[in-house]
């Protein structure tokens, strides 16, 4: 999880860099009207990151199922249906954002006449980088699966270079103003799109695009399946109009460009918790398909154990850092701007670390089907909490009660999941398990299951011993312990001997046997380098009866096998 992070967060960062430039270059070189007509964007950039968060949601907890169950097929067919609709939908909001703007139609989020015009050629340009924003956003999901993060690195860097480089010459020498800010970013966000999608073009992809006999189901289901998580996206999409709303009337412009900047640039931090979650789904949606309760309970505790406290340092930060940042967009203490700005940065960052317990049972209830647990905290998340207590208290603190609204809003979601807990198993939650309220049938009992760590050929030696033992233990026939044993040490062996030796790096392999319902799983995942061993099976030259005499036994005696790459890994399974 944490190899895969560093990709994740840059992803999630990218799309706050859109704000965090354009807040710099519409403070720096424009003015205050123009950083109001960014905060004005925001919550149509919520929007479409809830429309982004929708489709690549369903589409990665879809496609962790059937990789759990080696539907590879089904994976193509969600990787072909998931691009179609954020096209067809990218097209649609392309039409929407031009009329609005060239139309003036803006009325709704502004009567400002200073700030509409600006905010009009801002939707324009705006408009421009929505279909690669969208369709951008999902190819990540994939390429991980690829085991390819580094293109969607190398993606993300270059956005950055570029939207920046153009605001430099649209903004600053042009002076384009507010159009050249939105244009710079959606030049910026075809290129990130355009990066990406050449390996998927340029057919080293397994997971390719299959337009034949797509499955309306499977699209169905993207929707589906991604919606309750996206739904936080869009409920804080109508809080982010209400906000605005409340802050236009009781503060003033001043109110709306310091939490402008103030979110703008957070932004880039929220791509930690954000990331965090990317990766934590595709393992939670892999094993609820394999129905691997001790994995799925180990994410979710990876999370409380780890990554809340490295967020909680992240967020001590900021907090030490909040009038430097502030000084990034306003230099004069004495406006009003400046100390709104500065409170904005000392209190935000504390509901961050309550955000990533929120987001994670999210998920979880996602993958899960607790459909109700996740419209409850979506709500909550989204736009009842923060708007509701945002309400309450701006007469009282003015601008701060927006961002103590937000803290409140992250304990009132965490009492929710432990009083859902609760409720579901009539008693409080002791534990992580218990938090979670799986359901007493999801997976196998401890005494079902045998988990092995191979990290040396002399480990290799007792992998047959073990598992025999084990099959034995559970009642099985005497030949289907003998060849499930000699299957696995005969894989292990081979990926000790080639695996391990083809780079410096340490390496390991994860063994389990799975027994349930007179059905015995085999499944082998290392960290080596790609290798199908089907190819080399199919290879093998059948004259030769000692070459790959392994690979041989196992296709051989094995009832199925499917080899996957997932995450970097590698995954056989064995059913015998």
């Amino acid at each position: 999880m944490f190899r895969l992070l560093p990709v994740q967060i840059l992803l999630a960062a990218v799309g706050a860099v859109n704000g965090i430039v354009s807040s710099y270059f519409a403070s720096n070189y424009v003015g205050i009207s123009a950083m109001s007509a960014v905060g004005l964007y925001f919550p149509l950039s919520l929007l479409l990151s809830a429309i982004s968060t929708m489709l690549s949601g369903g589409s990665a907890i879809l496609c962790g199922k059937y990789m759990g169950r080696n539907e590879q097929d089904r994976v193509r067919n969600v990787f072909s249906l998931n691009l179609l609709l954020a096209a067809a939908v990218g097209g649609i909001i392309f039409i929407l954002f031009l009329v609005l703007g060239l139309a003036d139609l803006t009325g709704f989020l502004t009567g400002d006449e200073t700030v509409r015009p600006l905010f009009n050629v801002y939707l324009i340009g705006q408009a421009i980088g929505v279909l690669p924003f969208l369709a951008g956003n999902q190819l990540p999901v994939y390429l991980s699966m690829e085991n390819r993060q580094n293109l969607t690195m190398q993606a993300s860097l270059v956005y950055i270079g570029i939207n920046v480089l153009l605001n430099c010459l649209f903004v600053q020498i042009l002076h384009l103003e507010a159009f050249g800010l939105a244009l710079s970013s959606s030049l910026g966000l075809w290129m990130f799109f355009g990066i990406q999608a050449s390996f998927f073009l340029g057919g080293k992809a397994n997971i390719r695009l299959q337009l034949k006999h797509l499955s309306l189901e499977d699209g169905r289901a993207i929707l589906r399946t991604g919606f309750p998580g996206a739904a936080s996206n869009g409920y804080q999409a109508a809080r982010g109009i209400i906000v605005n709303s409340l802050l236009n009337a009781f503060v003033g412009s001043a109110g709306v460009s310091a939490f402008a900047a103030a979110n703008n640039l957070l932004g880039i931090f929220w791509g930690v918790p954000v990331g965090m979650l990317a990766v934590s789904r595709l393992m939670i949606s892999l094993s609820m398909g394999e129905e691997d309760r001790q994995t799925l309970t180990a994410v979710m505790r990876n999370m409380l154990i780890r990554f809340v406290p490295v967020m909680c340092g992240i967020s001590a930060v900021i907090i030490l850092c909040a009038e430097p940042f502030t000084r990034l967009f306003y230099q004069d203490p004495s406006e009003s701007v400046y100390m709104m700005t500065v409170w904005g940065f000392r209190l935000l960052p504390l509901c961050m670390p309550l955000s990533i317990v929120c987001m994670h049972f999210i998920c979880y209830g996602q993958a899960a089907g607790r459909r109700l647990l996740v419209h409850i905290l979506a709500l909550l998340d989204g736009v009842v909490c923060v708007a509701g207590f945002s309400a309450l208290l701006i007469r009282f603190l003015g601008i701060i009660s927006v961002y103590v609204a937000n803290i409140l809003n992250g304990i009132v979601c965490i009492l929710v999941i432990i009083a859902y807990s609760w409720i579901q198993r009539k008693r409080p939650p002791r534990s992580v398990e218990e938090l979670m309220a799986l359901p007493d049938d999801f997976g196998v009992e401890a005494d079902a299951r045998i988990d092995i760590s191979v990290r040396s050929m002399d480990e290799v030696l007792t992998v047959s011993r073990q598992v025999t033992d084990f099959c034995r233990r559970r009642g099985l026939d005497e030949r289907r312990s003998y060849i499930s044993g000699l299957c696995l040490e005969e894989m292990a062996g081979n990926i000790v001997e080639h695996g391990f030796t083809s780079d410096r790096r340490p390496h390991m392999i994860d063994i389990r046997v799975v027994h349930k319902n007179d059905d015995l799983v085999l499944r082998i995942r290392d960290d080596c380098r790609p290798f199908n061993p089907k190819e080399r099976n199919d290879l093998t030259d059948p004259a030769d009866m000692i070459r790959n005499i392994g690979i041989r036994l196992v296709y051989k005696t094995a009832r199925d096998v499917e080899y996957q790459s997932v995450l970097g890994l590698n995954v056989l399974t064995i059913r015998i």
